[in-house]
């Protein structure tokens, strides 16, 4: 058997290593196959955004920092999360719900659905304020995804595909609302229109405090086990530079300058080895 060549021989290094930032290797997991049973079909428009490693980590960075705006997704989070000490493992969980119900089986799609389903009935508590906040407010949750939505999205774009049909952003967000629907949030967007006007409705009850630019420095500053030092700062930097002007005011954050230029350069750079890497066209 002839040798293996140089450049494949790094191309599985770097699958090797990216799979075990998202994948608990040492504890037996495994990356989520692909499945012709899923709940959207190969190529469409959920799972082309949701395959690109880097717009999607760009994205849920992005993502995180909106929902901790929220005043009931962060007293959730404050209570009853260890985010602190195991930001990772919150990174990975995240990760491989979005792998399942994007990539997975419809059956495990649905169960991983229904755990969190489970996992969000037993999140309540109250606010400073005395009132009261549970996990399965639909607004909240549609804050949530929303947020979501939006920030993949964006980075998709961004990152991927700037020339992105109008018809294929609509298609993305009817099909991430049937996962949405079935956590329990409302309202759902299904197009681009819809989405920009439950951003505008919602971001109403937002507010800023001291917790939410806690919060937001930890994200940016944590680094995944396995990862290049630099890479998380890269992925920070575009992420803010995709915040609303509002958000990044709420949050005490900063547009990044000119040093933004060589970030969002390093970071498409790192898109096309990945895409290159894992043979995504």
């Amino acid at each position: 058997m002839p040798p293996t060549p140089l450049s494949e021989r790094l191309r599985l290094k770097l699958v090797e290593r990216v799979r075990g930032v998202f994948n608990d290797v040492e504890g037996g997991q495994k990356p989520v196959p692909p499945s012709d049973e899923a709940l959207f079909e190969r190529d469409s428009p959920i799972r082309m955004v949701h395959a690109d490693i880097v717009a999607m980590m760009v994205g849920g960075i992005r993502g995180l920092l909106l929902q901790m705006l929220h005043p009931h997704a962060l007293q959730g989070v404050l209570d009853h999360s260890n985010f602190r000490s195991d930001m990772h493992g919150r990174l990975r969980r995240t990760a491989r719900f979005i792998a399942v119900t994007s990539f997975g089986h419809r059956d495990d799609a649905m169960e991983a659905i229904e755990r969190v389903n489970r996992i969000h009935a037993r999140v309540s508590g109250t606010l400073p304020d005395g009132s009261p906040y549970s996990a399965t407010d639909p607004r909240t949750l549609a804050w949530v995804h929303v947020a979501e939505a939006t920030s993949f999205l964006a980075a998709y774009i961004r990152h991927v595909k700037p020339d992105m049909h109008g018809a294929e952003q609509d298609e993305y967000y009817r099909q991430f609302a049937l996962v949405a629907r079935a956590l329990g949030a409302d309202p759902v967007p299904e197009n681009r229109r819809e989405a920009e006007t439950i951003f505008r409705d919602l971001r109403a009850g937002l507010t800023s405090s001291p917790a939410a630019r806690e919060i937001a420095q930890l994200v940016l500053t944590q680094r995944p086990e396995g990862s290049p030092p630099a890479v998380q700062a890269l992925l920070g930097a575009e992420a803010v530079a995709l915040l609303p002007p509002f958000a990044r005011s709420m949050l005490g954050l900063e547009r990044p300058g000119l040093a933004a230029i060589p970030a969002r350069a390093a970071t498409w750079g790192m898109g096309k080895t990945l895409r290159w890497a894992f043979r995504q066209g």
